[in-house]
């Protein structure tokens, strides 16, 4: 049975009663101050009822209630949306939020109140088509995907390179009629150009040297069923003139072969390559631009996406726990900070890596911001795209994208850092400079009138201005300072 929240009388304010109230005292203990109804039928407790400790009520809980409030009472601050199993008779997975109330009537002890309720449909939909989120932006790709599977359309599915294209990809055959009928998928830039004209359409004995057999293409092997054309923005121009014929006619030729072959495939293309700019710079055909990009759905980047980083790190915990036989049960409020802070530019790819790395490498059951400590210095000096063997390494670390304070001849210069102040998703508000910087000019302060501004820190390996993927200039985290 889902676990409700029991509302207040009509009479007062329209918000949720907390169901569990305790006092924790200077000695450690935590006593139970008021429950709720609702969690007092679960327990056998009388509403009300004020006796009792904590690590009675629910002692199989995970996480364990009282390293909830405790944790909540020494920091001052609020948890929320944390996921709860009470056990015992109550299996139900449940979201609590975790609130300070101030001090005891003695002034000795602090009251933490908590609040269950069940996760939203949203959430609880969080998981469909392995698509994790429940915000906006993949609430419109949801969308697309139930409006789009019903039809036999091509679909172009745009984005960033780790958000999940081929997931999508995925979806839209399953969700549609043709779930029963073979999927089959080719990475278009994993493949020679030479053999991947013979990849796709298939090709005869003896068609070419090394022909020893004959070989049913991709398009044959999909017949029926859909054609997963991944990195399709990096298809050679000869291959894309024998594509759009196939898609044209709905008939193919085997290199070599001398008959044609009736095929019924739908087409699903992906790239992170613009196909407008390709078309522009005559990287891809303008008609098969034209007959592929008939339905679009773009994947937002991890970064425009924020408030689903907390259901992807419990999704991927939870496999890890699985895989590596850990118990790890969350992150800590500054873990969950520190990664929202991050620009992600290896998306959602990026951060399951990182979380693979940090739940093998952790003991216990809670992770801190401390276990990120090692990756965050690997991420210093990192821009997207300037690893290559033939450019140089930097000579100096990426400049902040903010003016720097000025600094005195006799002090040294402060390291640069490519992180910097973040705000709220939504907030609205503006990076702040730093406390020597005009707000209006962004120049230090006591810059004579009319000078202009510096000009942004630039790579020393591709020459644009540098874009670390870093949102925070200086953070501090339970007394760990992550700029080194």
């Amino acid at each position: 049975m889902p676990f409700d929240v029991e509302k207040l009388p009509p009479s007062q304010l329209p918000v949720s009663a907390p169901d569990l109230v305790v006092a924790v005292e200077p000695g450690g203990s935590l006593r139970i101050l008021r429950l709720s109804p609702r969690l007092s039928r679960l327990t056998g407790r009388a509403p009300g009822e004020s006796s009792g400790q904590l690590s009675r009520l629910f002692p199989e809980a995970v996480p364990p209630l009282v390293d909830l409030a405790r944790e909540v009472a020494e920091r001052g601050a609020p948890l929320g949306a944390i996921a709860v199993r009470l056990g015992g008779s109550e299996k139900t997975l449940l979201l609590a939020d975790v609130d300070p109330g101030g001090l005891t009537p003695d002034y000795r002890g602090q009251i933490v109140s908590f609040t269950f309720y069940a996760p939203s449909a949203a959430a609880s939909a969080a998981g469909a088509h392995g698509l994790i989120g429940s915000g906006p932006a993949l609430r419109e790709v949801l969308r697309k995907i139930a409006l789009y599977a019903p039809t036999a359309a091509p679909v172009v599915i745009t984005g960033e390179t780790g958000t999940g294209k081929e997931l999508v990809a995925r979806a839209l055959h399953d969700a549609g009629p043709r779930s029963g009928a073979p999927y089959v998928a080719v990475n278009c830039s994993a493949i020679s150009d030479e053999l991947l004209e013979s990849e796709l359409f298939g090709h005869e004995k003896g068609a070419f040297t090394g022909a020893v057999s004959s070989h049913r293409g991709r398009f044959e092997r999909a017949d029926g069923g859909t054609l997963f054309l991944d990195e399709i923005g990096d298809m050679p121009l000869h291959t894309q003139s024998k594509l759009l014929r196939v898609l044209e006619s709905g008939v193919l030729e085997r290199v070599g072969a001398e008959k044609e072959i009736r095929i019924d495939v739908r087409i699903v293309a992906a790239t992170n390559v613009p196909l407008e700019e390709a078309v522009a710079s005559r990287r891809f055909r303008v008609d098969l631009y034209h007959r592929l990009s008939v339905l679009r759905i773009h994947l937002p980047p991890l970064r425009q996406r924020l408030e689903d980083i907390p259901l992807l790190v419990t999704h991927f915990l939870a496999r890890f726990n699985d895989r590596y036989g850990r118990n790890v049960e969350r992150l800590t409020p500054e873990a969950l900070n520190l990664l929202s802070s991050y620009l992600w530019p290896g998306n959602i790819r990026e951060l399951r890596n990182v979380l693979e790395r940090v739940c093998v490498e952790s003991a216990g059951s809670v992770i801190g911001a401390r276990a990120f400590s090692e990756w965050i210095r690997e991420r210093q000096d990192f821009t997207p795209g300037d690893w290559s063997l033939q450019s140089p390494r930097p000579g100096r670390p990426l400049a902040p994208p903010i003016p720097s304070p000025p600094t005195s001849a006799s002090s040294p210069p402060a390291p640069a850092t490519p992180w910097r102040p973040r705000s709220s998703p939504g907030s609205g508000a503006s990076p702040a400079l730093p406390s020597s910087t005009s707000m209006q000019s962004g120049m230090p302060i006591g810059t004579p009138r009319g000078t202009s501004a510096p000009p942004p820190a630039v790579s020393a390996c591709t020459g644009r201005p540098s874009t670390a993927p870093w949102r925070a200039s200086v953070s501090t985290v339970s007394n760990w300072r992550i700029n080194p």
